[in-house]
């Protein structure tokens, strides 16, 4: 056997005696785990509250706000600051005491109002042999009167993940309440006025910690529910984010100023060309300038200027022709210019002696035989300079 083949060999070995260790000593089994929330549930801390309670035959309500129901429901308060308004405050205080039931847990941030007036605050248990954290997440609690069932009466409770360093402590008599002998009491319930205040050391409602232990039987016996009760679930911390609130209170300004900006940023921003599209340029003859440059001063009162012009031009072209043009009087030089161009007199007269206003057809005309005899003046002297 070759070196190489030897080390096949080897390696060969070395990873069937990993595999078969790794076989001899896992164990697959498996493990339930839950889907993830989905809809209105991935968003609603107490939607299974609220579905279960509706199971039950009352009516569940998730409230952002507060909107005091009747006095005949239930309200279950949770990451609530009690202090922050005494407005809101005073307003439930005045509707428990006409008979309405609160219901709320540890995330709710209480002072020493709140104590005064419900006579339930938190005491601190020191722990004598220095442990820090319970073993287990779940106790046992006993229920303080005992339930009219004389089965239910010897059956302890089974609350999770309840605050181990804390207990409440009543300064009146209470109801009802949850207690060990350890840990202390856990739930109370203590009247006021006309209703009740049911302080919960846990937050065993909310998410799915509504599933654990008898967290469902709590909710049951901390509200007193009946069949038809209207069950309010307000909380703080499911309040929407600034933008979403903007948008729900606001939405016709918000989409007004979004308008707004945008017609400033296109009014001042950079153009990408031209209002319209440029008209195509094209080269113009000089004789159809000049054409066009008459038409324009006939019909905008020019033609007092073009007659002037077309004299003007036909003196400068006589004087060429005719010796003496500049001393002769104005009718003679009119004779003159006649002869030598074979216009008529009379006509050629009236052309170049009256100025006046004319109508543009006769001042058309007009200005063609001035410019007629100019033309005749100019062809004549060409003949004569060639001897012609």
């Amino acid at each position: 056997m070759t070196r190489r083949a030897m080390l096949v060999v080897l390696l060969v070995a070395v990873c069937a005696g990993i595999g078969y260790w790794v076989a001899t000593r896992t164990e697959w089994v498996d493990i339930e785990v839950p889907l993830p929330a989905r809809g209105e549930a991935r968003t609603n801390q107490t939607y299974a509250a609220q579905r279960f309670v509706e199971a039950l035959g009352a009516h569940a309500t998730r409230d952002l706000e507060l909107a005091m129901p009747p006095p005949t429901s239930v309200i279950v308060l949770s990451a609530w600051t009690w202090d922050l308004s005494p407005a809101r405050r005073d307003a439930v205080e005045r509707w428990v005491e006409s008979g309405g039931r609160l219901v709320l847990d540890s995330s709710v941030r209480t002072n020493a109002e709140f104590r005064r007036w419900s006579g339930i605050g938190y005491g601190y248990r020191e722990s004598d042999d220095k442990r820090s954290t319970r073993d287990q997440s779940c106790s046992r609690y006993d229920e303080e009167p005992a339930g009219h069932d004389a089965a239910a009466a010897n059956e302890r409770r089974l609350l999770c993940d309840f605050d181990d360093e804390w207990f409440l402590k009543t300064s009146r008599p209470a109801e009802w309440t949850l207690r060990d002998a350890k840990m202390g009491v856990q739930v109370a319930r203590v009247p006021v006025g006309r209703g009740s205040v049911t302080s919960v050391n846990g937050d065993p409602f909310r998410a799915r910690r509504l599933f654990d232990g008898d967290h469902g039987w709590l909710l049951v016996k901390a509200a007193a529910l009946r069949p038809g009760d209207e069950v309010h679930f307000l909380s703080e911390g499911d309040y929407p984010s600034l933008l979403a609130l903007t948008w729900q209170r606001g939405a016709p300004v918000v989409i007004l100023a979004a308008v707004l900006v945008a017609f400033l940023l296109w009014r001042g921003g950079i153009r990408f060309g031209p209002l319209a599209a440029p008209s195509p340029t094209a080269r113009r003859s000089l004789a159809e300038q000049i054409r066009g440059t008459g038409r324009f001063a006939l019909h905008h009162g020019g033609g007092e200027a073009l007659h002037a012009a077309s004299v003007r031009a036909l003196d400068e072209a006589a004087r060429r022709r005719v010796a003496g043009y500049a001393e002769l009087p104005a009718r003679a030089r009119t004779d003159a210019v006649a002869r030598l161009t074979g216009v008529g007199a009379r006509a050629l007269a009236a052309a170049v002696l009256t100025p006046g206003a004319r109508h543009p057809h006769e001042l058309r005309g007009t200005i063609a035989l001035l410019e007629t005899a100019r033309r005749r003046l100019i062809v004549n002297e060409a003949r004569s300079s060639h001897g012609n």
